[in-house]
């Protein structure tokens, strides 16, 4: 079914709402409806398409003098947008309105609320007022009488609310976060995130463009987009979720610098990008992993995650079916894990390619957001200039991981320990628990600096460098429908002409 307007299809599925409309004859210029004693009209609000990924709310207002007729078409189209049963009516709404520049409650009072109140969606909004805020509350209401949860704010806010979530399902299901090899339960209750931070790579890399209004748009469709979770385990302890990056010497400790300088703003990620740069540390560890044998695709196979990705749905289906005939016992089977020594400059394990403006592509341009995996690149010791020739491939087309310094892997679950922990417990026999990273300069002089580094958990901070990581096959699940191939000609999607074939 479409609503059809002059030059203009659009699908069911993408209409946000249908009023009746009050009518001024004086908005008319055509003389033969001058004439006419009374007008009857409704108007049709529908989302339009525009380039680089970006949604807005555009109108058509039809009109008739058959007052009958009139409401015969309102009433068709409002039952026809009754049966979109993914769309939301009752949203939670947590808005951070300290992160990035402050703008989150300014950004949702004036260009979301008022295209959730069009679409005659309830909200219930709580202002955060400290960390964790969200995250406790999410473990006190009650969440199953809302359609959705939303974040207003950056990625930080979409961690919290996320690990409040999950939380709170395995809590209500009984299952022990602490136990790293517990079948964690999917999350149906989906997440929507209104960008309003400093970084919105979570937003970018599942939407394609870190905008208020296109996200907002998206909530109210009710898309749906799975999205793949590492839990990380220290000892038996839970420490943390991640849905994006985890990151062990150079992006771990670029972050541990520039949280001594948050005073500086965002500029504090590049002055810390460029010192951790010319300090040039590296780790020596041990990483065991277990490949990912039921995915479909590889890092290097240059196939991007897009909006119904058949690679994830192959995935998945395979995932299934080996757990199904082989139960989690087998996947521990120690024959599986392939173990790796070396001393490394990064460890990046990533869920989704962590794509954001500066870098188009992302870490890992083949990643895919819901296939039960993640891409383990490990870059070894190297010169400067090769590490920074290596940076710069992230920027532009070329492959990225080209060079004999870089390894990189699709895994289902790593763990890692420092040669510091290695030494400290050379008594442990589990493989997987022997694992990573001293920290030292390349300098000569300062090689008897034995330090660990830390891991960047998605923009967070975690204590423990030996950690066990394991991929949950789309545990939670967004309001978003991935990213969509881009239209061959844009300007299809120009205002005076839409042409969204259903």
């Amino acid at each position: 079914s479409c609503v059809h307007t002059e030059n203009c299809f659009v699908p069911i599925s993408e209409i946000i709402a249908v009023e009746e409309t009050e009518f001024n004859k004086k908005q008319l210029n055509i003389g033969r409806w001058q004439k006419m004693a009374k007008l009857h009209a409704f108007t049709v609000y529908y989302v339009m398409k525009a380039r680089n990924h970006r949604w807005r709310c555009s109108d058509a207002t039809f009109w008739c003098v058959d007052e009958h007729l009139c409401n015969q078409w309102i009433q068709a189209l409002k039952e026809l947008l009754e049966l979109q049963k993914s769309r939301p009516k009752q949203l939670l709404v947590y808005i951070n309105p300290y992160g990035g520049k402050r703008q989150g409650k300014r950004i949702y009072e004036q260009k979301v609320a008022p295209l959730f109140n069009l679409a005659s969606i309830c909200t219930d909004v709580v202002i955060t007022e400290h960390a964790n805020h969200a995250k406790d509350n999410l473990f006190e209401v009650n969440i199953y009488k809302y359609d959705g949860v939303v974040c207003v704010g950056g990625d930080g806010m979409f961690s919290e609310v996320m690990h409040g979530l999950i939380g709170r399902m395995q809590k209500d299901s009984g299952i022990d976060q602490n136990n790293p090899k517990a079948s964690l339960v999917q999350c149906n209750i989906r997440i929507g995130i209104i960008p309003a931070g400093s970084t919105d790579c979570i937003c970018y890399s599942t939407v394609g463009i870190s905008d208020p209004v296109t996200s907002a748009l998206h909530i109210i469709v009710g898309d749906c987009q799975p999205l793949d979770v590492s839990s990380v385990h220290h000892n038996n302890t839970f420490l943390k979720y991640s849905v994006s990056l985890l990151g062990y010497g150079f992006y771990g400790d670029i972050l541990k610098d520039s949280e001594k300088k948050r005073w500086m703003g965002p500029m504090r990620y590049d002055y810390s990008g460029f010192k951790t740069f010319l300090s040039h540390h590296y780790y020596e560890g041990t990483i065991a992993y277990q490949p990912a044998k039921h995915t479909h695709g590889s890092p290097r196979d240059k196939e991007s995650c897009r909006a119904g990705c058949y690679i994830c749905k192959q995935s998945e289906k395979q995932l299934a079916e080996q757990n199904k005939e082989h139960g989690l016992k087998h996947e521990e089977g120690e024959e599986e894990w392939k173990v790796i020594k070396g001393k490394f400059l990064a460890i990046n394990a990533v869920n989704m390619s962590c794509a954001c403006p500066r870098s188009p592509k992302g870490l890992s341009p083949a990643a895919h957001l819901a296939d039960g995996s993640a891409d383990l690149i490990l870059v070894r010791k190297c010169s400067r200039f090769d590490f920074l020739r290596y940076l710069v491939r992230h920027t532009n087309q070329d492959d990225q991981f080209h060079f004999p310094f870089v390894d990189v892997y699709r895994v289902k679950c790593f763990q890692f320990t420092s040669k510091l922990s290695e030494d400290n417990e050379s008594n442990v026999m589990d493989i997987g628990k022997k694992r990573f990273g001293q920290f030292c300069r390349d300098h000569p002089a300062c090689c008897c600096n034995i330090v660990n580094s830390t891991w960047n958990c998605d923009g967070e901070t975690l204590d423990s460098s030996a950690i066990e990581v394991r991929v949950h096959c789309q545990l939670m699940k967004l309001f978003a429908r991935g990213i969509e191939e881009n239209c061959k000609d844009e300007a299809a999607y120009s205002q005076s002409s839409i042409e969204q074939l259903l």
